[in-house]
């Protein structure tokens, strides 16, 4: 299989507002197109990271929970490549954003850590 990259992650949320306003108002994804699926009765968010790539947002009427701690099976964490770990850390923890200690990969020497969305997704900041 060829593939030219990943296209877009998706995200189911439990509150779509509270995850909107995460994603958008904290994280500062822009807002590609909005949709509503009056027949799944669920919101489509599409979002622009870093103007190349895509997650998107869906909500559906009480969707089931993710098991996200222990590693459980399935998708592990979705990783965003900041350029000044310490810098987008105090930025998310201006906002309220409650961010896990910088730690060191020492199998590629990069700092990483952890945060979590509103739905307990977990999510890591890499530098580059």
């Amino acid at each position: 299989m060829k593939t030219n990259g990943i296209h877009h992650v998706a995200i189911i949320c439990s509150d779509y507002e509270k995850s909107k306003h995460f994603y958008m108002g904290l994280l500062g994804f822009e807002a590609i197109k909005e949709t509503y699926r009056e027949h799944k009765k669920s919101y489509k968010l599409d979002l622009k990271v870093a103007g190349k790539y895509q997650i998107e947002l869906f909500s559906f009427p009480e969707p089931p929970k993710r098991a996200s701690s222990p590693e459980a099976c399935g998708l592990r964490h979705l990783a965003f490549e900041v350029d000044n770990i310490i810098d987008t850390v105090n930025e998310l923890k201006l906002k309220g954003v409650k961010v896990g200690e910088i730690l060191f990969d020492y199998i590629t020497e990069k700092q990483y850590a952890f945060f979590y969305d509103p739905d307990n997704l977990p999510l890591e900041i890499y530098e580059r």
